[in-house]
């Protein structure tokens, strides 16, 4: 099989920011796609013992940049807005974002992406803009093999 090196770069890009220290993510991306999952942690729960919307925004936006950022390969990209919905409490198992890219200009991408819980149920969804930025693609940001 033949992988784009593009999309390993974004995957090492993606595993290499600081924050993910906390969060343990695995990551797959290929052409207009990111899948994007976290095991569900107590440290990520808030006062009613269920996983805080914070860890839904960060798998759903990181998604769908990704998906963006997988057809723009001179720059990174830049999330514009992202609004989500929250449909489902979790507090076991894995969840997993699956972002798409459903449209694309010149200057910016439209993406949406659904999460899911353990079982595959449908736990929230969201969508966003992403602009195309002017900060290169660079080893120095993570982008590498």
């Amino acid at each position: 099989m033949n992988i784009d090196p593009h999309y390993r770069k974004l995957e090492n890009m993606y595993l290499s920011a600081p924050t993910n220290d906390y969060y343990q993510p695995q990551i797959s991306i290929s052409k207009g796609k990111a899948e994007i999952t976290i095991d569900v942690q107590k440290k990520m729960f808030h006062a009613a013992g269920a996983l805080h919307g914070s860890v839904y925004f960060k798998a759903l936006d990181d998604s769908a940049f990704f998906a963006a950022n997988s057809l723009h390969r001179e720059s990174y990209v830049l999330t514009a807005n992202f609004t989500i919905y929250l449909t489902r409490p979790v507090s076991t198992g894995k969840i997993k974002a699956t972002g798409k890219v459903l449209n694309s200009t010149r200057t910016q991408f439209i993406a949406e992406s659904i999460l899911t819980n353990a079982d595959g149920k449908e736990i929230a969804r969201g969508i966003g803009s992403f602009a195309k930025s002017k900060v290169p693609l660079t080893a120095d940001i993570g982008y590498k093999l």
